[in-house]
């Protein structure tokens, strides 16, 4: 009995780990910047038009934008295409989740906390690496999340890419490389592409998620700021002065 619950548990956590190993990729790094407005309503922008089709984000309100800069005003004509929506009304979608999960293999999940279950990295690398796969449903494959049943929405601003796969010595290695550029991209005569405009447009996106998993993150991290500058004024002194007693017979 204690030899099979022994291997029972050895498999329980072996789950895990082989989850992490099968996605242990080499991550870029996400220029988060949740303090960024401009990139913040930009990426906001690019979440509604491309994002909120099939993702809902159902602990996200509308007038939370409103935090970022952003009027009611702004947010009606902007951000909000449902005539029945309000602007204090959860970012939901009228997706079913069975009609999803028959057209795309899983039901797209909600996006409110991705960045933090994720991680921004792992957003940017993903957000920037979908290729060419004729053997998915899709189309699309993605280096990040292999077999990936989600289409490569941003497809007209990246271009299509193709993955290389080298061989040295026992290791693959593992490249995209743009074949066709996208309004975003450039493909030089020399066949180098240049990404900078749609790696900024993702990083928009990823910074926008990032913010919405903790909208208050920023006033959280300015009172904490605050705090410890208050503290340091009024318990500085009194430790000098408590140092200065203790130390005032020795010589």
């Amino acid at each position: 009995m204690k030899k099979w619950m022994s291997k029972f548990l050895f498999a329980l956590l072996a789950v895990p780990m082989m989850a992490v190993a099968s996605e242990d990729i080499p991550l870029d790094k996400a220029p988060v910047n949740t303090r960024d407005f401009e990139s913040l309503q930009r990426g906001a922008k690019l979440f509604t038009n491309y994002c909120l089709n099939c993702h809902s984000a159902s602990y996200m309100r509308y007038n939370r934008l409103q935090d970022i800069g952003l009027s009611e005003q702004q947010i009606k004509e902007n951000f909000i295409f449902n005539p029945d929506t309000k602007v204090g009304d959860l970012m939901k979608v009228a997706m079913n989740p069975k009609d999803g999960a028959q057209w795309l293999g899983a039901a797209p999940p909600d996006l409110t906390v991705v960045a933090r279950s994720r991680g921004a990295d792992w957003l940017y690398t993903y957000l920037r690496g979908f290729y060419r796969d004729e053997t998915r449903p899709t189309g699309w494959n993605n280096v990040a999340f292999d077999k990936v049943g989600m289409p490569h929405v941003l497809f007209e601003m990246q271009g299509d890419q193709v993955l290389e796969v080298t061989k040295h010595e026992g290791h693959e290695t593992k490249t995209l490389k743009l074949v066709k550029a996208g309004s975003q991209t450039r493909l030089g005569a020399d066949g180098k592409a240049d990404t900078t405009e749609y790696d900024k447009t993702v990083a928009d996106l990823v910074n926008y998620l990032v913010y919405m998993g903790e909208p208050a993150q920023n006033k959280r991290q300015t009172i904490g700021y605050v705090v410890l500058l208050f503290l340091t004024l009024i318990f500085l002194p009194l430790a000098y002065m408590l140092k200065k007693e203790y130390w005032k017979d020795v010589h």
